[in-house]
C-alpha cells in the first residue's frame, strides 16, 4: 500500500463510508495481510483475513497516525485474530479440514507461470512453516508485512532487540536447510 500523500483524505473518506475509500485500504493492504495469515494458518486465513478486516471497520473511527501507522495497526489486528482463533481451536479440541483436503477442492490453475509460481511459494513457506512459531512470525512480518525490527517488536509485543535475534536464528536455521547439497542445479 504506497498511498502517502492522498493516504490522509483516502482515511477521511473511509471513516465516513465511502466505499472506494475502504475499497482501496483493502486492495492495498490485503494482498500481504493474507499471505502472512496463509503462511500462519493456510486452511483459516481467508476466515482470519475477513475478521481482521472487520476489526479494522470496526476501529477505523479511532484510528489515529499516519499509512505506516495504519499499517502495523492492520498486521496487529490480523495477529490478534491468528492468536485468538488459536486459542478457540485449543479450547474446542476438534480437528479441522487438513489443507490438503481444501486444496483437493479448488480448481486447478490456468497457466503453468501461475502454477510454478505457486508452487515456489507454496514450497518457501513450508519451509518456514518448519520454524519455531515466533521465528516464522518474525520473518513472514519482516518480508510479508515489510516491517523493520522495531515494528515487528511492536506487533508482537517483544523488544527489537529480540526480533533481531528470533530473525537471525531463523535465517540460520533456513540457510542450514537450503545448504548447497541440499539444493539441485
Amino acid at each position: 500500500m504506497e498511498l502517502r500523500e492522498q493516504f490522509v483524505s483516502v482515511l477521511d473518506a473511509a471513516r465516513t463510508g465511502a466505499g472506494w475509500a475502504l475499497a482501496s485500504l483493502y486492495q492495498g493492504l490485503n494482498p500481504a495481510v493474507l499471505g502472512y495469515l496463509r503462511a500462519r494458518e493456510p486452511a483459516e486465513a481467508e476466515d482470519l483475513a475477513s475478521e481482521t478486516w472487520i476489526g479494522v471497520a470496526e476501529g477505523l473511527s479511532r484510528f489515529t497516525g499516519g499509512e505506516d501507522d495504519f499499517r502495523r495497526w492492520v498486521f496487529t489486528i490480523a495477529r490478534r485474530r491468528l492468536v485468538d482463533h488459536r486459542r478457540r481451536v485449543i479450547r474446542r479440541s476438534t480437528a479441522p479440514a487438513s489443507a490438503e483436503a481444501i486444496e483437493a477442492a479448488m480448481p486447478p490453475g490456468d497457466s503453468e507461470a501461475e502454477a510454478m509460481t505457486e508452487m515456489a511459494t507454496q514450497a518457501a513457506l513450508s519451509l518456514i512453516g518448519t520454524l519455531p512459531p515466533d521465528q516464522a512470525d518474525v520473518v513472514l512480518l519482516r518480508v510479508l508485512g515489510g516491517f523493520d525490527a522495531s515494528e515487528v517488536a511492536n506487533i508482537m509485543g517483544k523488544r527489537a532487540g529480540t526480533v533481531r535475534v528470533l530473525q537471525h536464528r531463523a535465517l540460520t536455521r533456513l540457510a542450514s536447510i537450503l545448504s548447497p547439497d541440499a539444493v539441485t542445479q
